[in-house]
C-alpha cells in the first residue's frame, strides 16, 4: 500500500511539474491574491509526496545588516501571515528583536517551483505560543526546555544531562510553554513566484500592496 501511495504521489508531481513548465505563469490565470497562490501551490507540493513541503530558508539580519539564513519550519499560514517558532534566545530571534524584517523561501524543486516572501516580523501571544507548544509531541517539549539554542556546549553528554534534568521536573506532568521560547508571525509586504520553463526562461510574478489589494509584475528570469 505505502509503495502504492508513493507512486500516485509521484505521478502528481511529475503532471503539476510538466503542466507548470509548459503552461508557466500566465499573469492573467494567477490568483490576484498571493495568498490563495501560496495556498494552491504548497497543497500541490504537499500532494506530491515531497519530504516536509513546509521547510523553508529563513533569512534575517542583524541591527548593521549582517544577513544570515536557516531552514525552518512552516506552522501556520493565513490572512494574518506565515508562523514559525524558535527560542527567543536563538541567533535568529536576537536578529529578529534588533530588526525586524525578514524574508522566506520555499523551494520545491520536484515542481520546479519557489515563492519568495518579505516582510516585518512580530512575535505571536504567549498563548498563541503556548497553544501549538501543546501539540508538540513530548519529546520536543522536552528539547525546548532543554537546549540553550545558540549558545556553546562543550559535548552532547551535557546536552544529554540537560535532557535528563528535564525528564525528572516533570516527571508525571505536562510540560508547559518556557517563558524562553514560542513563535513569530511574518506579515508579508512582496511575494514573488518562480516557476521554472525550459531552457533557464523562468516565469517569475511579483506581486507588492497598492490600493488596499495587490499589484502584480512580470518580471525578467
Amino acid at each position: 500500500m505505502s509503495r502504492l501511495k508513493d507512486l500516485r504521489a509521484h505521478l502528481r508531481a511529475i503532471r503539476t511539474l510538466i503542466r507548470g513548465v509548459a503552461r508557466g505563469l500566465p499573469t492573467l490565470e494567477a490568483s490576484g491574491d498571493p495568498h490563495e497562490l501560496f495556498g494552491r501551490w504548497f497543497a500541490d507540493a504537499a500532494a506530491s509526496g515531497l519530504l516536509l513541503p513546509e521547510s523553508l530558508a529563513l533569512a534575517t539580519a542583524s541591527a548593521d545588516g549582517r544577513p544570515s539564513a536557516r531552514m525552518v519550519l512552516l506552522k501556520g499560514v493565513g490572512p494574518d501571515g506565515f508562523r514559525f517558532f524558535t527560542n527567543y534566545g536563538s541567533h535568529k530571534a536576537a536578529e529578529l528583536d534588533a530588526n525586524p524584517q525578514a524574508a522566506l523561501c520555499f523551494h520545491w524543486s520536484v515542481l520546479e517551483r519557489q515563492v519568495r516572501i518579505e516582510g516585518r516580523v512580530e512575535r505571536l501571544s504567549t498563548e498563541e505560543s503556548a497553544a501549538y507548544f501543546a501539540t508538540r509531541g513530548r519529546g520536543s517539549q522536552i528539547g525546548a526546555w532543554a537546549s540553550d539554542q545558540s549558545r556553546p556546549i562543550p559535548d552532547r553528554t551535557k546536552l544529554q544531562a540537560q535532557v535528563a534534568e528535564i525528564e525528572a521536573r516533570f516527571a508525571g506532568k505536562d510540560i508547559p510553554l518556557p517563558e524562553f521560547w514560542g513563535g513569530y508571525r511574518l506579515i508579508p509586504d512582496r511575494f514573488e513566484f518562480w516557476q521554472g520553463r525550459a531552457n533557464r526562461l523562468h516565469d517569475r510574478l511579483a506581486y507588492t500592496p497598492r490600493d488596499g489589494g495587490w499589484e502584480i509584475t512580470r518580471l525578467q528570469p
